[in-house]
């Protein structure tokens, strides 16, 4: 009868030590990519600023009102895009609005645009951590 010990050692099934090593290494590099990618996910979301535009009121031929509500980081001052579009989804008015850092989570503003012809629509195109 043969045993598995002969087997293994007809066949070649024992893996060589630099091979153990190989595995071990790519293991660890392994885990530190996972790392690299959980903070940098982490890292992304402690600036998230999430916006909602609640309506418009196109005011006249040269103005449109915007009003929204923002999520943001306390303590951090942001800024907004805000922009103007016709009907055929060109832009016809655009403004970036600052807002000073402030410990509240959620706010809400309403903010005027001049428009260049009038606007069919008004919305925050987007907004960041300054």
């Amino acid at each position: 009868m043969t045993t598995q010990e002969q087997l293994d050692q007809r066949y070649g099934r024992r893996r060589p030590a630099s091979a153990r090593w190989a595995i071990g290494g790519a293991a660890v590099v392994g885990a530190i990519l996972a790392g690299l990618l959980g903070w940098t996910v982490v890292a992304g979301s402690v600036d998230a600023i999430d916006v909602r535009s609640t309506g418009f009121v196109v005011e006249d031929d040269g103005r449109v009102t915007i009003d929204f509500q923002l999520t943001s980081p306390p303590g951090r001052s942001i800024a907004c895009a805000l922009e103007a579009q016709d009907e055929e989804h060109g832009v016809v008015g655009w403004r970036v609005v600052e807002y000073a850092a402030t410990e509240d989570h959620a706010r809400a503003f309403r903010e005027s645009v001049r428009t260049v012809a009038e606007a069919t629509t008004g919305f925050v195109n987007d907004c960041w951590v300054t």
